[in-house]
């Protein structure tokens, strides 16, 4: 019987609700739930996420008390912000139980280490150690996922053995291991071959409530979300998710993170991992820099060499017992149709990681072009980055950069010009730079600038 309108108001309202409450509580989870839609399921048997919505029976919802609610939907949007939904691994059972360990711990770390606030009264106490007995929030889903396969090889290993020596004594039995499904529409675990209910009439075990310990890892998939939404064909969605790579940074970045927060409104360690690895530089920029501009910030400085001598073998340094700044660097990021906000995501984290390999003692000029120029903002720190926002989204002309140097800058201009691009346009002449050095930083292998120097990020 479909819903009234009174009943779905009712159980929107609840979600809603707990939305509301993780804002207040739990600031990081909240704000990203305002990023999801929120539905009601009558077809689903508890709740799930398709990576866009997390939905929830109404049978479900009705049995949870709003601490309980709140645990599902910190569950659910971490699988999205993870993009589990998307990841492919030969055995889905068992990535399954991957992805809920990592989650689940990660939860319970954000609760202060509450095993009460990741149970459900009518499942237990939620999975959340891996093999091994180690919290899953150390972990990543692939790393978790590689362990129980080796736990699983093992114990086949061992149950082949004992099998053969009871054969090799004529005492062998027939012994039915099942593995009952977890729910799903699309049956995640069908390498079984067999559903639960067929399994359990040979004495195999089912997806109901296990003996295991509390938070333990379970033989098989063991959940109180259906995964049977996710997206098993290996075609993961490329703009699903270079959207939540900008969400999380920009949640990140409004999420004020204290020693003393003992957790609340924190970001849990599995989003941090995945905001390192956005955030992290790989280029070294000191020695790129150094190469510049010719100046150790500490120990010795070089003055710019004269063009005329770029072929000599060595540059005679003078004792510096100043701090010098390395200023007037002008980067220029590509903010054409063909950058993804995960390549933006890049650029930034080259241009902080700049900052922070020279100890804050940087600054210069950052600007975007696609088909035309957006004046470059003066930057100091890393703050001063954070808060100047992309522009652009049109065709892609290198020779604006060069114009607007020549033009606009002539009177004071940068000590060398830095394009983070994906190169996809026709590349200027080497004298539209005036002498003034170019990095070009390509986010690919396939492009290489015909002049400047070059460097390579990879996504």
């Amino acid at each position: 019987m479909a819903l009234s309108k009174e009943e779905l108001h009712k159980y929107f309202i609840r979600l809603t609700q707990s939305r509301a409450r993780l804002l207040i509580e739990y600031p990081f989870y909240g704000v990203l739930l305002t990023h999801v839609k929120l539905s009601i399921d009558e077809d689903c048997e508890t709740a799930y996420t398709d990576g866009m919505r997390i939905a929830f029976s109404p049978a479900f919802l009705d049995d949870l008390s709003d601490s309980e609610v709140d645990f599902v939907m910190m569950h659910e949007i971490l699988h999205i912000v993870l993009v589990h939904c998307y990841r492919q691994k030969p055995d889905h059972e068992l990535f399954n139980i991957a992805c809920d360990i990592v989650v689940n711990s990660n939860i319970l770390k954000s609760k202060d280490m509450d095993n009460g606030s990741i149970t459900l009264k009518k499942y237990g106490e939620s999975m959340h150690l891996t093999p091994d007995n180690k919290e899953g929030y150390e972990f990543t889903a692939e790393e978790v996922y590689d362990m129980l396969v080796k736990k699983q090889g093992s114990s086949n290993s061992q149950s082949r053995g004992k099998n053969g020596q009871k054969n090799k004594q004529g005492q062998g039995q027939g012994q039915g291991q099942g593995q009952g499904d977890d729910g799903d529409d699309d049956d995640a675990s069908a390498n079984s071959g067999k559903s639960g209910k067929d399994k359990n009439k040979k004495g195999g075990k089912g997806t109901g409530k296990s003996k295991r310990k509390p938070g333990a890892c379970p033989d098989e998939f063991d959940s109180f979300d259906s995964h049977g939404k996710w997206k098993r064909d290996g075609e993961a969605d490329e703009e699903l998710s270079d959207k939540w790579t900008k969400i999380l940074n920009d949640t990140a970045q409004v999420i004020e993170i204290t020693e003393s927060d003992k957790g609340q409104g924190s970001i849990p360690l599995c989003a941090q991992r995945l905001l390192k690895e956005i955030r992290n530089p790989q280029v070294d920029w000191r020695t790129i820099l150094n190469d510049f501009v010719q100046e150790d910030i500490c120990d010795y400085s070089f003055s710019p060499p004269d063009r005329r001598f770029g072929d000599s073998d060595f540059f005679l340094p003078d004792f510096n017992e100043k701090e010098d700044r390395v200023e007037k660097i002008l980067f220029m990021m590509d903010t054409s149709g063909s950058i993804t906000d995960k390549m933006l995501a890049s650029a930034f984290s080259e241009i902080v990681g700049a900052i922070n390999q020279f100890g804050g003692r940087f600054e210069g000029y950052l600007g975007f072009f696609d088909a035309a120029i957006y004046e470059p903002v003066p930057f100091a720190s890393v703050d001063d980055v954070l808060k100047i926002r992309p522009r652009g989204g049109g065709g892609t002309n290198f020779h604006i950069i060069f114009k607007y140097v020549n033009e606009k800058m002539i009177e004071d201009p940068p000590v060398s010009i830095i394009i983070l691009t994906d190169g996809y346009a026709d590349f200027p002449k080497e004298s539209e730079a005036n002498g003034i050095p170019v990095l070009w930083l390509i986010n690919n292998d396939e492009i290489t600038p015909p002049w400047g120097k070059i460097a390579r990020i990879k996504l």
